[in-house]
């Protein structure tokens, strides 16, 4: 029981990009099933998986976690697609927060990397900001994005990007 408790915080790979209030969050699964090998550190979440930690929120039809010796977590959501959805700490001159959410038929999170991988059908949206493709890479450390397209009927071999206008800061106007 004791390895199931530590793996339920796969949300943390999410942490890094969301607001700081949730890190200090519990984290929540719901699943139709679990199960749990404590000898390889290992826990498997299916049917209609619902993760929640504060304002981080991801569902998929299928979650596998695990944990290194060190305490790192890595997990696998598969769904139709797998979507996550969280609120990011409002930057300087922002009142609030943006939203980011992202889709794919697979979302691989790696914890001690802060990395975040989105395959087939991938969508990641941010503020307005949209990004879609085949395959999407995240790195949180360094707000670091790629895009490729792939040969799925829906990325049609291109990428797609989509950027919002932003309005000017006070600082360019002086």
């Amino acid at each position: 029981m004791r390895k199931v408790a530590i793996a339920l915080a796969c949300a943390t790979a999410f942490a890094a990009w969301a607001e700081k209030a949730d890190r200090d969050k519990p984290t929540q699964v719901e699943a139709n099933r679990m199960s749990a090998d404590d000898a390889r550190r290992l826990n498997i979440f299916e049917g209609d998986v619902v993760v929640t930690k504060g304002t981080i929120r991801l569902t998929a039809d299928r979650l596998v976690v695990r944990q290194d010796a060190e305490g790192f977590q890595f997990a696998t959501a598969t769904g139709k697609p797998a979507r996550f959805r969280q609120r990011q700490d409002a930057k300087p001159g922002e009142n609030e927060g943006i939203w980011v959410e992202g889709e794919a038929l697979r979302i691989e999170l790696d914890d001690r990397n802060q990395k975040i991988e989105l395959f087939e059908a991938a969508r990641v949206s941010r503020g307005g900001d949209e990004v879609a493709g085949d395959y999407i890479f995240v790195d949180q450390r360094s707000d670091f994005y790629q895009v490729s397209s792939g040969k799925s009927p829906a990325a049609k071999g291109r990428v797609k990007a989509v950027i919002q206008p932003k309005a000017p800061s006070a600082e360019a106007g002086k």
